[in-house]
């Protein structure tokens, strides 16, 4: 199940709150902090294994709103078909990007505890989004975008957390942002924005990288299609298998925390079900770690895992901790 489609089953519900239940996830969970929350609103990234930002329509359904556990953030009219997209978490808050219709993209922030929201950019320019915990990065005390600029140039926006202008610098190529200070390209080569260095994997043209500053994910291809997923070193060294020709990734960014690589596997009955089980890949450890055998939707921002499970009518949301592996 989608992202979209996870936020509409659970747009049906109203009001936010954070309430922990027993587990209907028969996953022994002795690998990191867990949570397993009933949560009324669709989470779209956890402060840390409780606490999350979301979306939810308000009582009357005129609205959409943003919420941080039970406080409301910001609302939206549901008319305009809203959107609050990509959060991301730093030091003392988090930062959003919200539109409406389609419309100009704007960026706010708000402190951890709820107050404090304020908008930074009421325009973001044409902004490039791929689903990534780095479609916004906080570094030196501002929020970094990209946007695209023409075919061959991608334009890497930043604006001072304290508010400001918003500088703008192009870079020849088309670029996204990732780990601070890279840009990666997709296909394995990245950037440095502080040193104008360049790095990347040495491949053969049966493999297809995409990588971040330390790992790289490699699909190895083979006459009938993906043979195996390897993970490997920049400098190309520490090559393993991490998962077989019926896996992929289960997230678009690369070794959450430069350590866990997160695999997603069908099973016979997941065009049924529309769930598969989920394992996370510990580099640093080398095994493979079982974390549940029926997911809908996976998601990992701020170095917290989550996903969902049980009945698509009222899901379950399950959350683990990497940071605290």
């Amino acid at each position: 199940m989608s992202a979209r489609t996870i936020g509409l089953v659970l747009a049906l519900a109203a009001g936010a709150v954070l309430v922990a239940y027993p587990s209907a996830d028969p996953t022994p969970r002795p690998w990191g902090e867990r949570a397993v929350l009933d949560l009324p609103f669709h989470p779209v990234a956890f402060l840390d294994a409780r606490t999350a930002v979301g979306t939810a329509p308000s009582p009357d359904g005129s609205a959409v709103r943003l919420v941080l556990g039970e406080l409301e953030l910001r609302r939206l009219p549901a008319a305009g078909n809203p959107e609050f997209g990509t959060v991301t978490a730093f030091d003392g808050g988090f930062a959003w990007t919200e539109s409406v219709d389609g419309g100009k993209v704007g960026l706010w922030t708000a402190r951890t505890d709820g107050t404090g929201v304020r908008r930074l950019v009421a325009d973001m320019g044409s902004t490039i989004f791929n689903d990534s915990q780095y479609d916004l990065v906080i570094a030196q005390s501002k929020v970094w975008w990209v946007t695209a600029s023409t075919t061959d140039v991608t334009e890497v926006r930043s604006v001072p957390l304290a508010g400001g202008a918003v500088a703008v610098r192009p870079e020849r190529g088309a670029w996204s942002l990732s780990a601070w200070p890279w840009l990666t390209d997709g296909a394995g080569a990245l950037r440095s924005l502080s040193t104008a260095a360049a790095a990347g994997m040495p491949t053969t043209n049966t493999e297809q990288p995409v990588c971040s500053p330390v790992w790289c994910r490699v699909l190895v291809m083979s006459s009938g299609g993906l043979a195996r997923i390897d993970a490997v070193r920049v400098d190309g060294t520490g090559r393993r298998r991490i998962a077989g020709s019926s896996s992929r990734a289960a997230i678009n960014d690369v070794a959450v925390l430069d350590r866990f690589e997160l695999v997603s596997t069908p099973s016979s009955t997941s065009d049924l079900t529309g769930t598969e089980a989920l394992d996370v890949y510990d580099l640093a450890a080398d095994r493979l770690v079982p974390i549940s055998s029926a997911v809908q939707g996976v998601f990992c921002r701020n170095g917290v895992l989550w996903w969902a499970t049980g009945d698509p009518e009222a899901l379950t949301w399950n959350t683990l901790d990497l940071r605290t592996v």
